[in-house]
């Protein structure tokens, strides 16, 4: 079926966050699949073969709109630092304690975020294998597509549509459900919420609670697993990071006496 000309951007739709996309066909194909579906934010991590890329530009057939935004970033979390809600894209178990979304549930999640004006984001990893563990940590969901269980592999365009589909079909009236934050503060950013662990996790190896070298890279994972779930408002986060810094000064201290 042929593509409209146009594609109206479907509101405040979540922004695609490729990490180390290698060849250039393949993002221009991810553009074509994003405008197909109203979307216009993509943001390239590493990219291989640099950016701008003649072939990206060729692949996505006119989805310059896509094209003529896109932002280059060095981190994952550089990328999603603006964001306030994110879904990693996964087609294996992880052994996360993370929730589990469809496409279509995610969408009805994005939806309810940015009626209250928080920006959400999609992450997909490297077309080979996937996005490490570190990345998946940054995500508040993981989100998969229930296929042949046999048959699970998808191309980044593919899964990248599926995603977009699903968003635009919500935008044109269905209802979603999700989290109402009351008051006056707001969900954090990831920007805040990335800050907060680094802060913590700084106390933690200062105290020697991370001290097991072969450990620590999965206690950090769970730590920060542990207040992806919370859905941490930026006030929260403040407080947080409040305690976090009385409770090191208490232990300071404590050494001094």
């Amino acid at each position: 079926m042929p593509a409209p000309e146009t594609a109206a951007p479907a509101g405040d739709g979540p922004a695609i966050i490729l990490v180390d996309p290698q060849m250039g066909e393949n993002i221009g194909m991810v553009a074509r699949a994003m405008w197909n579906c109203g979307l216009d934010d993509l943001r390239l991590v590493r990219p291989r073969d640099g950016w701008p890329n003649p072939r990206a530009m060729s692949a996505a057939s006119g989805a310059t709109p896509v094209l003529d935004k896109v932002r280059l970033f060095e981190t994952t979390a550089e990328a999603v630092a603006d964001l306030r809600r994110i879904y990693a894209t996964t087609a294996r178990d992880r052994h996360m304690t993370k929730g589990v979304v469809t496409p279509r549930r995610a969408a009805e999640e994005m939806q309810a975020a940015a009626r209250r004006g928080a920006r959400a984001g999609v992450i997909f990893g490297k077309e080979a294998w996937g996005l490490n563990n570190d990345d998946v940590t940054l995500a508040d969901a993981v989100l998969m597509v229930p296929l042949n269980p046999e048959f699970t592999s998808l191309n980044l365009a593919q899964a990248v549509l599926l995603v977009g589909y699903e968003w635009y079909q919500m935008a044109a009236g269905k209802p979603g459900h999700g989290l109402t934050v009351p008051g006056k503060t707001r969900l954090a950013t990831k920007e805040e919420l990335i800050g907060f662990f680094e802060h913590l996790e700084d106390e933690l190896d200062d105290c020697g609670f991370l001290h097991v070298k072969e450990k620590r890279p999965t206690m950090v994972r769970n730590i920060r697993n542990l207040f992806q779930r919370a859905q941490l408002t930026e006030q929260e986060i403040r407080t947080l990071r409040g305690i976090v810094a009385g409770l090191a000064g208490r232990g300071m201290r404590r050494k001094s006496d």
